[in-house]
């Protein structure tokens, strides 16, 4: 029987067979840094300014393939008005991965950061992986957050950091590889896995097509 640590990491399920692992991952940040450009970019490769703030909840579904096996990411955009305990407690019990984002256009943006932490290091169970991300750098004419300060305050809080431009398409599908990898990694330190499921430790990129069909063996 599974243990709750091997759900969380997104354990196989054997009663779907259409994936090996699902991941559960949610976009958060305040109002308008572009959490849905973000999340509609990586998902449909699409972009548009017309959206509008999100107003309740919003997801997308994307398979990926590392290492020869089939990850569903669940991906989750919510909005931040209710804050994040509630987010947390009430829809997303499962996450084990954040895309941490701010706009490289907002000095608003920029200094709610810590309160968010604060919340995720509260709220989230202790082997989530995050990744911060400054969004819309594609906007250089209007940055107030330089990119040293965002290294700087990414390295403060022990994530990862990646700019990105959802218009663009700047680093958006390589920040999503990055948190998966993360995720596996963890997931091969903290489980005695079965070596023939075990997702490597490699620091191999996923794929968006599947692995190549073995040819039947005449022997």
């Amino acid at each position: 029987m599974a243990s709750a640590q091997d759900s969380r990491y997104g354990q196989k399920d054997t009663s779907d067979q259409n994936f090996d692992y699902m991941f559960k991952l949610l976009i958060i940040g305040n109002s308008s840094v572009g959490k849905t450009s973000f999340l509609f970019r990586y998902a449909d490769d699409s972009f548009t300014s017309a959206f509008v703030s999100t107003v309740g909840i919003d997801f997308k579904v994307k398979t990926v393939f590392k290492n020869e096996k089939r990850i569903k990411l669940q991906i989750w955009d919510k909005s931040p008005q209710e804050g994040f305990r509630m987010i947390y407690i009430t829809y997303h019990r499962g996450i084990i991965g954040f895309i941490f984002m701010f706009q490289v256009t907002s000095v608003l943006a920029y200094s709610t950061l810590l309160d968010w932490s604060t919340q995720i290091k509260t709220y989230s169970w202790d082997n989530a992986q995050v990744i911060l991300v400054g969004n819309k750098c594609d906007m250089e004419d209007e940055r107030v957050i330089f990119t040293e300060r965002g290294k700087h305050l990414a390295e403060q809080l022990g994530f990862e950091f990646f700019e990105t431009s959802a218009k663009d398409n700047i680093n958006v599908k390589q920040t999503f590889e990055q948190l998966v990898d993360i995720i596996c990694d963890k997931m091969s330190e903290s489980l005695e896995m079965d070596p023939t499921i075990a997702v490597s430790k490699q620091n191999t990129w996923l794929k968006d097509t599947p692995p190549p069909q073995q040819p039947n063996c005449g022997c």
